[in-house]
């Protein structure tokens, strides 16, 4: 199995969930910039509404109904990559339920930090896992959806436990405590860091 074919494991392709509407509304108005708190410590990352926003408003809705909270990084390759979202039976939210995204492709590169949507083999099946490169992956540039880019913490995704070599999976995997929308508060005191 290639890293390509990797990304997208196991995601469920169905119809839409009914709690994320109503909290559609609120997510789009937060700020830009996601605070993910793991055992270690934070990682900030800055969303990019203005070139993925359907995918931006997903993980919003997402942090905001705490679909993260306990979420294991699950597939961590070496100087390639760590993903996260596969909650197996653990989430109040069934991914299975959650509509697909379509593609938003830009010029953004996959280069260390930036934050792109696994999805299948399908360009537009991308619902609710998500990846952290820790390397420039080129092969991947305007061919997933970049959402965001890590603006602090990175340290903190290398030191992840890696994974078997072909696929990635990790035996006792690193959870996300928890992944919100950072307030206006946190936004000032990362910018003045």
């Amino acid at each position: 199995m290639n890293r390509r074919t990797f990304i997208g494991g196991g995601l469920g392709l169905c119809a839409g969930a009914m709690m994320l509407p109503a909290l559609s509304q609120t997510a789009t108005q937060e700020s830009d910039l996601l605070e993910m708190e793991l055992g270690s410590g934070i990682v900030s990352i800055r969303l990019f509404s203005d070139r993925a926003p359907g995918h931006v408003r997903r993980i919003k809705v997402l942090a905001q109904a705490r679909f993260y909270d306990g979420m294991p990084f699950a597939r961590v390759i070496k100087d390639f990559m760590a993903q996260t979202g596969d909650p197996g039976n653990m989430s109040r939210i069934d991914p299975r339920q959650l509509p697909p995204l379509a593609a938003e492709f830009s010029t953004l590169p996959f280069e260390r930090g930036t934050v792109g949507m696994a999805r299948s083999r399908h360009p537009h099946s991308a619902t609710h896992q998500f990846f952290i490169t820790t390397n420039r992956a080129r092969y991947l540039d305007q061919n997933y959806t970049v959402f965001g880019k890590v603006t602090a913490g990175m340290d903190l995704i290398d030191q992840l436990q890696g994974g078997t070599h072909e696929t990635g999976k990790v035996l006792n995997p690193e959870t996300i405590k928890r992944l919100r929308l950072a307030s206006a508060r946190s936004v000032w005191r990362v910018s003045e860091s």
